[in-house]
């Protein structure tokens, strides 16, 4: 019988990274370009690190933040000597290959996007099963269990990696679409050719607030000066190596997690929203 995973005891040897998301006072054309004048004057995150160890991945990773009255806006810039994703069917199990993810959590769930190199997305909202209930601030048409493609996560793994997390199951609605969202991607090099060298990619993603209605629980939207959100921001990389395949595949955070598993919230960053103007 597996023990139970201890988050607190993560999260008193782990120090999530801190964020300062400033104001755009110029709202950026999302087409993945990040040479622009509002990501060049944004603060880049530190380089990603292994999810488990905190020791630097060897494949540089960085994420930018920024906000106005109408989106949240992320980049990220990824360095990719060999640029591969072959999987272009919305929703794909993108972490197969090689992707970026973004989780944003709220109080009593959280998202999950994904973006591959191709521009493909693949999306989760999850609530812990524990705040679905008749009457809660979940109980809407959208999370109907009857009628929505829904999962479980459970997290029962081999406890050197996962555990069971306090908080128990969660839904997972996996039909679920963030209303609004604006991505776009661009490639530094060519796609799915080993022949030559690339540099990498860069994946450009604004948020309407409108669509973080769930995730804010009441929270003020646009958040106030120096309100923080917990979020945390990912890589996976498949490998290969003398003709195997690296499993699990590698995996970058922001912030490690000390274990591998991503969907850990009380271990997200912890991105704080300032009224000042880039």
């Amino acid at each position: 019988m597996m023990a139970d995973f201890k988050a607190e005891s993560l999260a008193s040897k782990i120090k999530p990274r801190v964020y300062s998301c400033y104001r755009v006072p110029v709202a950026p054309e999302i087409n993945g370009d990040l040479e622009k004048p509002a990501w060049k004057k944004a603060p880049c995150s530190a380089r990603f690190v292994d999810l488990v160890t905190g020791q630097p991945a060897f494949l540089d990773t960085r994420v930018a933040a920024l906000w106005d009255d109408n989106y949240f806006y992320l980049a990220f810039w990824v360095e990719e000597p060999n640029i591969q994703a072959r999987l272009s069917q919305r929703d794909s199990f993108l972490w197969l290959e090689n992707d970026v993810e973004i989780f944003i959590a709220g109080p009593d769930c959280y998202y999950e996007l994904q973006v591959n190199a191709l521009g493909t997305i693949y999306e989760v909202f999850y609530i812990w099963q524990q705040a679905l209930r008749p009457g809660s601030f979940f109980d809407r048409s959208e999370f109907d269990l009857m009628r929505r493609e829904v999962d479980i996560l459970g997290g029962f793994q081999d406890n050197s990696r996962y555990g069971r997390h306090p908080r128990g199951r969660r839904w997972a609605f996996m039909d679920w679409d963030f209303p609004g969202l604006k991505w776009a991607v661009k490639l530094d090099g060519t796609i799915n050719n080993s022949s030559d060298l690339d540099r990498g990619w860069t994946v450009e993603l604004a948020f309407p607030w409108s669509g973080l209605e769930l995730l804010a629980q009441g929270r003020p939207l646009p958040p106030a000066d120096g309100d923080t959100w917990l979020m945390n921001f990912f890589r996976f990389e498949a490998l290969e190596a003398n003709g195997r395949k690296i499993e699990p595949s590698v995996g970058w955070a922001l912030s490690p997690h000390g274990v591998y598993d991503s969907h850990l919230p009380e271990l997200f960053s912890k991105i704080v929203f300032l009224k000042e103007s880039i």
